[in-house]
């Protein structure tokens, strides 16, 4: 499990580390906005596209296989990237990191679902929370770091001697968790998955650029394929005796409840993710270095109470707290709504460290979930859980951009002069006053569902 979730930790460290760098990279290599928009794009669609496929790969190879297979990958995608002289050389390396992540993901979760026992699952599903939250929550402090001391590569040369330790000590203690069944291949899943989640992903992408919105031409073909082919997809699975992916696993209301939670936990992640470092930075004029550190305590704080409120759920159940965790979280994105240029900074680390925490609160919700299903549906609902992941990353961050960008165009319309440069910062505030509204309403209603949860009594 160390190996596991080292390896994780690092893949989910550089999906978001290197966002903060983003700009020195459209100058370094004399490219657009959009155009750097690809390393977050490709990375996505990649994961999107394979991820679904993961359920199926997990019954035909061993976990051994599997981890070497990622692992290997994710250490050549790393060396890629960070040798990369120009930007081409770099989207490929982030593809080969993403098809990394595509296989270790579900590949941590099958294996705790198939070691631990159902009474213990709570504490480490909250030490897993180190490695699907917090490592993007603290990716933009360290990345803002190193690209201020040392470059951007160095975000990768870190990273390396990491994986190559999990590589040997996995390869060593590794064995094989779950049985290989090896069903059929149906190709026409294969391809309908594929432009199913690929084509919503990337139509939500386009909208985060910005270039044209809700309603360009790229984004009402490309999802109006995805909503097509995923509806195909659907009824093709279950229809099928040995679909690809098992949709069968929502007949269980409680692992819809924990999948649910999933998607709220990642929605208001990335969104503050996104936000609160553009207003730092753009809003108030804070260095990359220091905007980073006014969100380390959060982050910090989300690393040791991960596996507290794992060991919580396992006493006391999710009744409480995952309901208690999105009041705070609704409390601390409302403060977040009526942010100003002079807001305190200490207000902002606290209640950012309230929504880091309350995070794990509720994600504690996917063990509750997962412990509901049955052994035969484990790898279909690990990758389930994955693929919904991503696909609320991609759908938070086109949102909430989106929202910001009405935000600063609404106020730049209002003001009598355009060209005052004191406008463009107070723009930004109010865009992301408005960005911080739709995880808002997405917390509210988790609450609502939240109230639902119950715990799965499982048999010691």
């Amino acid at each position: 499990m160390i190996s596991l979730l080292l390896s994780g930790f690092i893949g989910m460290f550089s999906e978001t580390a290197l966002n903060v760098a983003l700009s020195d990279l459209m100058n370094l290599f004399h490219i657009s906005a959009s155009t750097a928009q690809w390393l977050t794009t490709g990375y996505l669609l990649t994961l999107s596209v394979l991820v679904p496929v993961s359920g199926l790969l997990l019954q035909w190879f061993t976990t051994r296989q599997l981890f070497i297979a990622a692992l290997s990958f994710s250490i050549l995608g790393t060396l890629v990237s960070a040798l990369a002289p120009g930007f081409e050389a770099l989207l490929i390396g982030r593809i080969i990191q993403a098809a990394s992540m595509a296989l270790l993901l579900p590949l941590i979760f099958n294996t705790i679902l198939h070691i631990f026992p159902a009474e213990k699952r709570g504490t480490i599903i909250g030490i897993l929370g180190l490695v699907l939250v917090v490592a993007p929550a603290v990716g933009p402090s360290v990345s803002g770091f190193l690209i201020d001391t040392l470059g951007w590569q160095w975000i990768f040369w870190l990273s390396i001697p990491f994986l190559a330790i999990a590589l040997l000590f996995g390869s060593l203690n590794l064995q094989n968790v779950s049985t290989i069944t090896k069903p059929k291949i149906d190709i026409l899943s294969l391809v309908v998955s594929t432009f199913g989640f690929g084509g919503i992903v990337f139509a939500f992408s386009k909208v985060g650029e910005g270039d044209g919105g809700w309603g360009s031409t790229e984004v009402i073909i490309s999802m109006s394929i995805g909503i097509l082919a995923l509806i195909i997809f659907i009824i093709r699975q279950l229809t099928m005796s040995q679909p690809m992916l098992n949709l069968r696993a929502f007949k269980h209301p409680m692992f819809t409840i924990g999948t649910l939670m999933l998607v709220v936990c990642m929605i208001i992640l990335l969104t503050t993710i996104i936000a609160l470092p553009m207003y730092l930075i753009q809003g108030l004029g804070f260095s990359t270095l220091k905007a980073g550190l006014v969100l380390l305590p959060g982050g910090i704080l989300q690393a040791v109470m991960s596996p507290v409120m794992g060991k919580l759920f396992d006493k006391f159940g999710p009744k409480l707290i995952v309901p208690m965790g999105l009041v705070l979280t609704s409390t601390s994105l409302w403060f977040f709504t009526g942010l100003n240029t002079s807001s305190s900074v200490a207000l902002i680390v606290l209640f950012h460290s309230l929504i880091m925490i309350s995070n794990c609160m509720v994600w504690t919700s996917q063990a509750n979930g997962l412990n509901q299903l049955p052994p035969e549906l484990y790898p279909d609902g690990s990758a389930i859980m994955n693929t919904f992941q991503q696909l609320a990353g991609a759908v938070g961050t086109a949102v909430a951009v989106s929202i910001m960008t009405a935000g600063v165009n609404r106020f730049m319309n209002d003001v009598s002069d355009k060209t005052d440069p004191v406008n463009g910062p107070l723009s930004i505030i109010a865009g992301i006053q408005h960005s911080f509204v739709f995880p808002l309403i997405v917390a509210i209603l988790g609450l609502i569902f939240a109230l639902f949860i119950k715990r799965v009594h499982v048999t010691k």
